[in-house]
């Protein structure tokens, strides 16, 4: 149905050394926990899975690392919420759909996030920047 607030729980961003070797940087999203919970939705409540992520950006060799921590809600009715939770009991996945939904949702607020941290702590941006080149 909906995603519906997006939350970061804990955000870290290290830069261990000054290298001039040449730098990997790799970016990953885990989701963490999906748990069923109950949102208050103006004077109403509205059944909904709570999602927890990780995402993480890399820098080898052992170069720095960005780490955000958070949550966001999915809202649908009660039956899609526990074949929800049901299904990440069972395998520790979601749907494709929901998935897809999810992990866009993730990178959307996530790299704008890493881009600002890598900035702060003068690490390299986590994701290719546009370039001009003059002809």
């Amino acid at each position: 149905m909906a995603l519906l607030g997006f939350n970061f729980k804990k955000i870290l961003a290290e830069k261990k050394t000054d290298s001039r070797e040449k730098i990997n940087i790799n970016n990953n999203v885990s989701i963490i926990n999906v748990e069923q919970a109950t949102f208050p939705i103006g004077a109403q409540t509205q059944e909904g899975s709570r999602i927890h992520f990780l995402f993480t950006t890399t820098y080898d060799p052992d170069f720095g690392t960005i780490e955000l921590h958070g949550n966001l809600m999915y809202l649908a009715e009660e039956k899609e919420i526990k074949e929800i939770q049901k299904t990440w009991d069972k395998d520790k996945k979601l749907a494709p759909d929901l998935m897809k939904q999810v992990i866009n949702a993730i990178l959307g607020k996530c790299n704008i996030q890493a881009l600002v941290m890598s900035r702060d702590v003068a690490l390299p941006p986590p994701v290719p920047l546009p370039r001009v080149t003059v002809r």
